[in-house]
């Protein structure tokens, strides 16, 4: 009920957004590229282009009366491509703003800043198994036999400070039996009055409650933050670093900085290298990630959290194992022939909307699938 109600708010945002305007018929018809498997940026959906960049894009048409048609494209290096030539006018889509292309092509005001993302993928059994072969790591049990030699220190002292009736007995078994019920209470902390008349016990009895204190507080530390990290991290591969990803089958998007960077990487490693796996979309990795046809992703942030939102492969968990990767603006492609008056409008109303918080809420909307989106709008 309360994600249902968020996403009704953020629907209500949205549609709050300035009336659109009527399209002018004289204008010249935008050719917008768009490119599909991309989401949450753009991707087609029973025939009907949805996502962020290409809900943006239309109430920038709207906003500002462009009458436009959408082309789609094989990737975003070949629409930038075509953008560049003038054969489209505007490519639509979540794209980075690297030197490289500024170097290049034309493009938009910045609407919104991502980095580039890791996803691996564990099963709910590797990701128990870890967490059992975490729990009883060394770590764990070195601290647990601390604990218990300081106890039993604390308990020896007073079994030899305090005048019990175990300790006169005649019988070693009376004995034994005299110190353990001392080392109970020690542990545990119920009945000390029956073990301790001196104030040197007292003293010791309340050592060993601090030391309860804190290894209980040590242990809490221990178990949810090194022991849920060590089992995320054992449950799919160690990648702690982009180096990790040489000797691994990694899935990405043809065309996209994705790319770059992982070439960047083979480039710069002497010994393994990465095999390239090109996806055709993000939702298809996720399906090849499951079925072990390739061992990790690399893409942005938002689209692998979009992944992980609406995870749709039994018994797969996907797991970020590195997010903010060399972030950057990203924003639409414009055309060189595309004149400034238009390019200001274009321009205008980006900022306008993020101003008024309409891209914050797509953006929000965008890590939630078309259908769930929609019924929560007219819930």
């Amino acid at each position: 009920m309360k994600r249902k109600r968020l996403l009704l708010m953020l629907a209500a945002l949205v549609l709050a957004a300035p009336m659109p305007l009527q399209a002018n018929p004289t204008a010249p018809v935008l050719r917008v590229g768009v490119v599909d498997g991309s989401q949450p940026c753009s991707y087609r959906e029973s025939g009907v282009w949805r996502g962020l960049a290409v809900d943006l894009w239309t109430r920038v048409a709207n906003r500002e009366g462009f009458p436009y048609v959408l082309v789609p494209s094989a990737s975003i290096r070949s629409m930038l491509e075509a953008t560049r030539r003038g054969q489209l006018d505007v490519a639509v889509e979540c794209i980075n703003l690297s030197p490289q292309r500024l170097r290049q092509y034309r493009f938009s005001l910045p609407f919104q800043e991502d980095g580039q993302a890791v996803m691996v993928a564990s099963s709910p059994f590797s990701l128990g198994q870890a967490f059992l072969s975490a729990l009883l790591g060394g770590s764990l049990l070195r601290l647990l036999v601390v604990v218990l030699l300081a106890t039993v220190a604390l308990s020896w002292l007073v079994w030899w400070l305090e005048d019990l009736p175990e300790k006169a007995a005649s019988s070693r078994r009376a004995r034994w039996q005299g110190f353990t019920r001392v080392f109970a209470v020690m542990v545990t902390g119920g009945g000390d009055n029956d073990i301790v008349y001196t104030a040197r016990g007292r003293l010791l009895v309340m050592l060993a409650y601090l030391l309860r204190i804190i290894a209980s507080a040590v242990l809490v530390g221990f178990l949810t933050v090194e022991l849920v990290q060590e089992a995320q991290g054992r449950a799919g591969l160690k990648v702690n670093r982009l180096t990790d990803l040489t000797g691994l089958r990694v899935g990405f998007k043809a065309g996209t900085v994705s790319q770059t960077l992982l070439e960047e990487i083979n480039q710069a490693s002497s010994l393994d290298q990465v095999t390239l796996v090109p996806q055709t979309s993000i939702e298809g990795a996720m399906t090849a990630l499951a079925s072990k046809r390739i061992d990790a992703i690399v893409a942005d942030e938002l689209q692998l959290r979009y992944l992980v939102n609406n995870n749709g492969v039994s018994g797969t968990i996907p797991v970020l194992a590195l997010s903010g990767i060399r972030p950057e603006l990203q924003g639409f492609g414009l055309s060189p022939t595309l004149d400034e008056a238009t390019v200001q409008r274009i321009n205008l109303a980006i900022s306008e909307l993020k101003r008024s918080g309409v891209v914050q809420s797509l953006r929000q909307l965008s890590l939630v699938k078309a259908g769930a989106t929609q019924s929560a709008s007219t819930f």
